[in-house]
């Protein structure tokens, strides 16, 4: 191990794509422990704050966990989110179990709070409307993995089940559709890159500067009127997001009008 003083790249850069390489190598696999700090140092030949920066990169990366008082650790695969929103509606409107085997969904929170920006636009509403709120945290087993929100416009939740601060043994748009009686036709996903917010990072338990996904799910009724807007924000690092699709075979070219005349 070795870094070129004379290189354009920063030393801590040097030292982080090294360890990276030998992660990918395969020289420490998944949860286990790296030397300490000073015994990389030593190693390199630098400072400990100098390996301390290339720690720190590769936990924003999403390859290293570090553990307070036991150490640095290389974190497990990616988490794949081979769906968008629509995984939840299920091929056939239904619960997916295999979703429900890997993650936890735990309700944090029911009732009225002001509507953020995107929200309200979402709805057609002004900014800080007050709409009910169904907030919610997804885990695995050993880290939150999402924090979320599902919104819905009081006018068609009052006196039903999705006022109450309560789990229901089915996906939540089947438990909307009943309780406002409007059906789920078509949505729309957003998704953008951005810093968390204080509260985002202490709850999905990650550094204030590491980026995050963020999902904007409108879902509406045949009428193009929406009926429920959900939020979800996931660590960017550990988590990609893949879709599958079929590409169109090549159609032959229809035939000219005859009546065309070119040249």
């Amino acid at each position: 191990m070795q870094i070129n003083p004379g290189a354009a790249e920063f030393p801590h850069r040097q030292i982080a794509a090294q360890l990276k390489a030998q992660v990918r190598r395969g020289d420490w696999g998944p949860g286990e422990r790296l030397p300490s700090i000073p015994a990389i140092a030593e190693m390199f030949g630098v400072a400990k704050q100098t390996v301390q920066r290339a720690v720190d990169q590769l936990r924003v990366e999403g390859i290293l966990i570090t553990k307070p008082g036991s150490g640095t650790y290389v974190r497990g695969t990616r988490r794949r989110l081979n769906r968008l929103s629509r995984g939840r509606y299920g091929g056939f409107r239904g619960y997916h179990t295999d979703l429900a085997a890997r993650y936890r969904q735990q309700l944090l929170s029911v009732g009225r709070a002001p509507a953020p920006p995107e929200v309200a636009d979402a709805f057609g509403v002004a900014d800080g409307t007050d709409l009910l709120c169904r907030r919610h945290l997804v885990r695995t087993e050993d880290s939150p993995v999402e924090v979320g929100a599902s919104w819905f416009l009081p006018a068609d939740t009052a006196g039903t089940s999705l006022e109450r601060a309560e789990a229901f043994g089915r996906p939540l748009y089947q438990e909307a559709e009943e309780a406002t009686g409007r059906r789920y036709v078509t949505a729309t996903d957003t998704i953008s890159a951005r810093q968390p917010s204080r509260e985002e990072a202490e709850i999905l338990q990650i550094r204030p500067d590491t980026p995050v996904l963020h999902l904007l799910h409108v879902a509406y009724d045949g009428h193009r009127k929406p009926i429920e807007v959900a939020q979800a924000t996931w660590p960017g690092p550990v988590t990609t997001l893949t879709e599958e699709y079929r590409v169109p075979a090549p159609t032959a070219d229809p035939d000219p009008d005859p009546g065309l005349v070119l040249g």
